[in-house]
């Protein structure tokens, strides 16, 4: 008997969970089924979004209809039209061994007749947004007055969204005797609201605690000078190359500017806010699903509903107003029992900003300075030597390997193995050789830190695809090396590779003890990195987490107008010539003049076609680098 067996699920939904692969029920769904299915009870289910709750709801539901009864017996609500057909189509799979249940999806933007026709067929179950339920209620398309069962999904996003009268409107319409399930991510005022007057005596789940933060997302902040907001947010993006992310902004028009900039820098990027039309939204969150875009920019209003598997980031580009929208935002990540990061960029005057976040979600925020330049050069090397280690290769290409041996034939291993390497890297090495530190002197710090001075910083060749993050490859390197909590700091796990810092006296161990061992039968390589990873931070642990990151082709970076990578971010999304972005040009003149120098020029042209500045790649980067070390010791 499996554990869904044992929630007390009847054979017919235990043979679509097996069809689904579905082996363990979540917290929320082991929770919530048995009481649903035992008895008929109101509930209010607090749990973050990505755990299961369509299923916690979802498999009760069915088993209690009565699928030989053509009358609408339940009706679940939503925010948004993309969780509506979320719903909708997670319900029909997990109803497919059930001899005729229908379910209809019901929402704005599609023909309201058809949906009524098709409630009239035979709908056993409702999925709907609440403004288009209402107005078929207004119409009398719909009868709703003897369910059996009234859903509220996402009913804290549903009430933010302003819904709040139609879903009062919507509950007068339904008998009182009918059991409520409301399902929240938080408990705000209005939720509890809506709980004392339309539910009875309500049992009450929770998954972790009230208004708290997904465990499996690590929340970081990194203190900008207000210019340096935009160059902050591409090299968060740089310093990530397998990035797969949701980017919030707080209003459209920012949301507009911010996409438009991004992919004139070359970056896969879009804009979703409520000025597209809904063909634009849907061509967007298509190339999304796809991975055809790297960075989504997003309003709040916008991305709700949004669920797109492995995201490996949300980047709040600007916080939310409200504290509770912060919680939403960071649940785009880390779902399904994945890692995931949440960035968050500030000023120093919103800082306390984040101690109230840090309140609310009962989680802490870790403090961290934006990378330096010669830290993104060094992470987007060993990422383009891993890409070259792992691509596969087209054999089509061996009628042109004669050709192009011929071509090659005089060039040595080792400089080879350079230029081909330097075809993609000079252009990292070029924008960042001479840009400046954007991290804020106002970093604050915390008591009780440690500072970095005469650390060692290390590369080792292990990462999240050896399913490591950030807090798992601490303990793996502190219980190997047999060190003490502090001994390791600042982890930083990329896809195929990862960085740490020893003090320095533990040098000489650590090397020995690492290039001596295998993991998996793969030996295991260290080497001690250029860059000392202190700068100006003091904050052990500088690492993000290691969920999967495989963010769509080549990393998903950027491709536009280079490898055939799309540059538009789904056609209609982006509009360069914007309002928007035309009011922030002052703006971004000013502010990332020196931050962007020659990158509109990176993917268009060559290597070398740069106005002769380029020298050779082994001169340049050794230069860089070397000035890099010399500085430090300065």
């Amino acid at each position: 008997m499996n554990k869904f067996e044992q929630l007390g699920l009847n054979e017919s939904l235990q043979l679509a969970i097996k069809d689904l692969g579905f082996e363990n029920p979540s917290e929320v769904q082991e929770k919530a089924i048995p009481i649903l299915l035992e008895k008929d009870t109101d509930i209010v289910a607090l749990a973050q979004t990505g755990t299961g709750k369509t299923a916690a709801f979802g498999f009760p539901l069915i088993q209690k209809i009565d699928a030989e009864n053509r009358n609408t017996q339940a009706l679940v609500l939503s925010p948004t039209r993309e969780l509506c057909l979320q719903i909708t189509n997670e319900i029909k799979q997990y109803s497919k061994y059930v001899k005729g249940l229908h379910t209809v999806a019901v929402y704005g933007g599609a023909n309201i007749n058809e949906q009524a026709k098709e409630i009239k067929r035979g709908a056993q179950i409702i999925v709907a947004t609440p403004g288009r339920m209402q107005d078929m209620i207004n119409r009398g398309m719909v009868n709703i007055k003897n369910i059996d069962f009234c859903v509220l999904d996402e009913a804290d996003e549903m009430l933010n969204m302003g819904f709040y009268e139609d879903i009062t409107a919507i509950l007068s319409d339904t008998p009182e005797n009918k059991s409520t399930w409301l399902f929240s991510a938080t408990m705000p005022q209005e939720v509890a609201r809506i709980a004392r007057e339309f539910m009875r005596k309500p049992l009450e789940i929770t998954v972790g605690h009230k208004n708290s933060g997904n465990v499996n997302v690590s929340h970081e902040f990194y203190v900008v000078n207000g210019r340096d907001r935009y160059s902050a947010l591409k090299r968060l993006a740089d310093a990530n190359p397998d990035i797969f992310s949701v980017v919030f902004c707080r209003t459209k028009r920012d949301t507009q500017a911010i996409a438009d900039k991004l992919i004139e820098d070359g970056y896969n990027a879009a804009a979703l806010h409520g000025d597209l039309s809904q063909t634009q939204r849907d061509s967007v969150m298509k190339s999304f699903r796809q991975r055809q875009i790297q960075m989504l920019v997003a309003t709040d209003v916008a991305a709700r509903g949004i669920d797109v598997d492995d995201i490996t980031h949300v980047i709040n580009y600007q916080l939310p107003d409200e504290i509770e929208t912060y919680t939403h935002r960071s649940g785009r990540t880390g779902r399904a029992g994945k890692s995931g990061t949440s960035l968050v960029i500030i000023t120093k005057s919103e800082i306390r900003k984040i101690h109230q976040i840090e309140k609310i979600i009962q989680t802490k925020f870790e403090e961290k300075p934006i990378p330096s330049g010669i830290e993104i050069c060094e992470i987007q090397l060993f990422h383009l030597a891993n890409r070259i280690k792992d691509v596969e290769i087209d054999h089509e290409i061996d009628t042109y390997l004669p050709a192009i041996e011929e071509v090659l034939k005089d060039i040595p291993r080792e400089e080879l193995i350079k230029k081909v390497v330097s075809v993609e890297f000079n252009r990292f090495l070029d924008y960042y050789k001479k840009s400046r530190d954007l991290t804020s002197v106002s970093i604050s710090g915390s008591k009780g830190e440690i500072p970095t001075e005469g650390s060692v910083r290390y590369f080792i060749n292990i990462g999240s695809r050896d399913n490591f993050d950030w807090m798992s490859l601490k303990d793996f390197l502190r219980d190997t090396l047999e060190f003490g909590k502090d001994d390791v700091f600042k982890v930083d796990v990329k896809e195929g590779f990862s960085f740490f810092n020893t003090d320095a006296e533990h040098a000489e161990k650590v090397m020995e003890t690492f290039n001596s061992i295998h993991l998996e039968g793969r030996k295991i390589n260290v080497e001690i990195s250029k860059n000392d990873g202190s700068r100006n931070s003091g904050r052990r642990d500088h690492g993000g987490r290691g969920g999967r990151r495989d963010g769509g082709r080549d990393g998903g970076r950027r491709e536009g107008g280079r490898d055939g990578g799309r540059r538009d971010g789904g056609r209609d999304s982006g509009r360069r010539e914007s309002s928007a972005r035309r009011s922030e040009g002052g703006d971004r003149k000013r502010s990332d003049r020196n931050e962007r120098g020659g990158e509109r020029r990176r993917d268009s042209k060559p290597a070398g076609e740069n106005s002769g500045r380029r020298s050779s790649s082994s001169d340049n980067s050794k230069g860089f680098f070397e000035k890099a070390k010399r500085s430090r010791r300065s």
